[in-house]
């Protein structure tokens, strides 16, 4: 996790690396999308099922689809107007390919699915593949993606749980009426746009604070909870409802008892499941581990950039830019 000091350098250093990304000629780009499709060639089977699984779940198209008029090259897609944090992670994955290429996106926080097709960073979890047109890309990675360092083994953690986050949805401010005063938790919303203080508001704490709890609550905002990443990747148990929303991070696959506590859609078991975990301290490590296991997968960059070079492949393909060329289509 970055140190009090590091941290607000982080941003800094995004803007200065991305900027730096911008004076690499387009050619080299090309070239070391052509050297990441050659690793995939050179993978062993479990590896390449592994990386295809990931490409048809985040590109669920399986037929050829026509371009909107929306659609820009891009040659000419522009900062301007939009957040640097999704502008910089887009960037670095279409400057790998040929700038006459089109691509319709849309950034922000998705709850619905488009009708056409579309690069996104979220949009609503469907089994079905009814949200084929939604495909995801690892987009805002500064906020989503930053996985800590926990010191901190689940035993030694106060055996309490702990959330905050805004108070921008109602059920947010519900769940943190509902156990604001109780003796288990620390649970509290942080001021977001009342103009007054309500009894339900609690004090900021970093993640390091939270992470010396041994319980820690994931509840979506806007779409997915931030904090899901980063509690996975700790030494505490997350417990959160079903979600909702998926992101890069395949929320849609996470399996409830296995990586996660499953709480009740009205959060109401809260209480129940933090005593059972606490009478259980091995089964609440087992799922630790597992957690850790499944954010083992989005760590090594090089080859998150190829999953994400490989989704828009498809693209390129299905959207008839581009000849088929053997990559994983999933179909």
């Amino acid at each position: 996790m970055p140190s009090r000091i590091a941290r607000p350098l982080h941003k800094p250093a995004m803007y200065t690396r991305n900027a730096l990304r911008a004076l690499v000629p387009g050619e080299l780009w090309r070239a070391r999308r052509h050297a990441l499709f050659n690793e995939f060639d050179r993978m062993d089977p479990y590896g390449q099922a592994d990386i295809e699984a990931r490409v048809s779940y985040y590109n669920r198209l399986t037929r050829p689809v026509s371009l909107p008029d929306q659609a820009e090259a891009i040659a000419g897609f522009s900062n301007r107007g939009k957040s640097s944090a999704y502008c910089g992670d887009f960037q670095h994955l279409i400057r790998h390919f040929p700038r006459h290429l089109r691509v319709h996106y849309r950034f922000g926080d998705v709850t619905e699915t488009p009708d056409q097709p579309t690069f996104v960073k979220s949009r609503p979890i469907d089994q079905r593949a009814g949200n084929a047109n939604a495909m995801l890309l690892r987009l805002n990675a500064i906020r989503h993606y930053r996985f800590c360092r926990d010191p901190i083994p689940f035993r030694d953690k106060r055996p309490m749980a702990v959330w905050r986050g805004k108070s921008n949805r109602d059920h947010r401010v519900t769940f943190a009426s509902q156990f604001m005063d109780h003796p288990q938790c620390d649970i509290g919303c942080t001021r977001h746009r009342e103009p007054q203080a309500r009894p339900w508001h609690k004090p900021f704490l970093s993640v390091e604070e939270q992470l010396r709890y041994q319980f820690i609550v994931s509840v979506e905002g806007v779409d997915v909870a931030t904090n899901l990443k980063w509690i996975m990747a700790s030494n505490s148990l997350c417990l959160m409802r079903r979600p909702r929303f998926e992101t890069w991070f395949m929320e849609g696959t996470l399996v409830p008892g296995y990586h996660y506590v499953e709480l009740k859609d009205d959060h109401s078991d809260l209480p129940e499941k933090i005593d059972y975990y606490r009478r259980h301290p091995e089964e609440a490590e087992a799922i630790i581990d597992n957690a850790h296991r499944y954010v083992a997968r989005f760590r090594d960059p090089r080859r998150e950039d190829l999953v994400g070079l490989l989704v828009m492949e498809r693209y390129f393909q299905l959207s008839g830019q581009k000849d088929p060329i053997p990559v994983p289509m999933g179909i």
